[in-house]
């Protein structure tokens, strides 16, 4: 990938590659003394851009907090210099965005309304309101990505590729190409994509303008041919826009609304992203996660007989869309009319706390830590709890879930992958049986050997958690082996070149 940097090099200075998101590949932490620490974060953006060997690519971010804001008020113009810092050597320019316009259009927009829509979470007879305080975020979400336009547009080198990340930031492109339109602009989406008849509980103008913001893209990408086909309908829909679902194509009417890229055909694209296989094999067999391991087998403990206790895992952030509580209720219907069971198994879960700025997800996690306790008060002895539930969150006592998991549960209501749905096959030591949701995204690329179920459906999820725990071993061992092949057929590092070999 060093060539692909190198040929759009350019002495101005300026870069040749820039990836944008809300979330940035490190964070910062104010100490006691004033001075700053500084946390690699993770995922498969940070994967992806350490596969670039040219220090000279940036990644624009928005500072999420006091520490991000500290940090970038004491770096000329917000561009920290992190070289070496296990992220290629990039720069990354992080935007000290008002926090009141930030919050309101991070917790605003993006997540109390493209996400809940992308996500069919609504509970329609009360909600969604569009009411004046919507207006006010709206034109927050519309300065915060007007921000991140103008800096992509300031650091951009001539041709430069751009990718633009997810929801957040789905005015970006239009804005972008509007200040510089000699640049090739990818947008990447994340999260599923909503149907046209849901979609449009948006606001028109609104619908309309994300839409057109996305649009502004040489090329849209999707996790799966779903989202990115439910894209194609929405924009047909409610720009009346010509679809080619065959070639993967939008062309926008000659004449659109205003504002709108008039005549432009974007590509559309799809690229599954994968578990990083080396990095889960090497980090799971750390010393730490060795001790994680081996806590949780003796909190998992045997049962009366003295045969060690079958595990069911779920590793997942309290948010709304990851079902945990029909997952707890499964699990406790599996007991109730599975009573051979009771002693023999253990229920893993961890729900990592998410977005608790949020009235909805405090109560979810409330409702999560309510149901585990009427499991444990149900079904509990003196020698055996039938459930272990953890809301803090620790990525080694996961990975130690992984390995040990019989049983992996991944059920969300509405998912754009879920990439723990690929990480527990390369992870596990013995062979894992995945129930999986046939609405995650990751259900396209595993759900031959898995066992597939309806979200909605507590019975049948609880007996597909028996069929998963009666599984011969043989049969998991030979299962897992393809899910892990298939979970990472695209790393993240190819996953993050093939959307830039494609903007060409």
């Amino acid at each position: 990938m060093a060539d692909f940097a190198t040929e759009r090099s350019n002495p101005t200075g300026r870069a040749p590659i820039l990836v944008a998101s809300n979330r940035g590949p490190v964070s910062f932490t104010l100490e006691d003394d004033g001075s700053l620490t500084l946390r690699r974060g993770g995922g498969g953006l940070v994967s992806g851009l350490s596969s670039i060997d040219d220090p000279s690519c940036v990644w624009v971010c928005a500072a999420l907090g006091d520490a991000d804001r500290a940090a970038v008020r004491r770096s000329p113009e917000g561009r920290l210099d992190l070289g070496g810092f296990e992220v290629g050597g990039q720069a990354v320019r992080m935007l000290d965005i008002d926090p009141g316009t930030f919050n309101r259009a991070y917790n605003g927009i993006a997540n109390s309304s493209l996400w809940f829509v992308h996500h069919l979470l609504y509970d329609t007879p009360v909600s969604p309101l569009f009411d004046e305080r919507f207006r006010r975020e709206w034109e927050s979400y519309q300065a915060y990505n007007t921000a991140f336009a103008r800096a992509l547009a300031a650091e951009a080198a001539p041709g430069a590729a751009v990718l633009v990340q997810d929801y957040h930031l789905s005015l970006v492109p239009a804005l972008l190409r509007e200040l510089r339109p000699d640049l090739r602009i990818g947008h990447f989406s994340h999260t599923p994509w909503a149907p046209p008849e849901y979609y449009r509980m948006l606001p028109d103008d609104v619908a309309e303008a994300v839409l057109n913001g996305i649009l502004g893209a040489d090329r849209a990408a999707f996790l799966t041919l779903r989202w990115a086909l439910a894209f194609a309908d929405c924009c047909e829909a409610v720009l009346g826009a010509t679809v080619d679902r065959d070639a993967l194509t939008v062309t926008l009417p000659p004449s659109p609304a205003e504002g709108a890229p008039a005549g432009r055909t974007v590509r559309l694209g799809v690229h599954g992203l994968g578990a990083d296989a080396d990095f889960l094999r090497t980090r799971a067999h750390q010393p730490d996660v060795d001790a994680r391991l081996a806590a949780l087998r003796e909190s998992v403990g045997a049962s009366a007989d003295g045969t060690p206790r079958r595990t069911v895992v779920r590793v997942d952030r309290t948010e709304l869309s990851k079902n945990i509580v029909r997952g707890l209720l499964a699990y406790r219907h599996l007991l109730r009319t599975r009573p051979e069971w009771r002693d023999r198994v253990v229920h893993i879960a961890f729900a990592y706390p998410s977005r608790h700025d949020l009235p909805e997800y405090r109560e979810y996690t409330a409702a999560v830590q309510r149901i585990a306790q009427e499991i444990n008060d149900e079904f509990g002895t003196a020698s055996w709890h039938p459930l272990i539930l953890h809301v803090n969150d620790d990525f080694p006592r996961s990975l130690a879930a992984y390995r040990l998991a019989d049983v992996a549960l991944v059920n969300p209501i509405r998912d754009g992958m879920n990439l723990v749905a690929k990480e527990v096959p390369v992870v596990s030591d013995a062979g894992c049986a995945l129930v999986l949701s046939r609405e995650a995204g990751a259900y396209a690329e595993l759900a031959d050997d898995a066992l597939p179920v309806n979200p909605y459906d507590i019975v049948a999820t609880a007996d597909a958690l028996h069929r998963g725990l009666t599984m011969p071993a043989g049969e998991r061992a030979d299962r897992t082996k393809r899910l892990a092949a298939a979970a990472t057929a695209l790393p993240p590092q190819r996953w993050f070149l093939d959307q830039l070999r494609a903007l060409d």
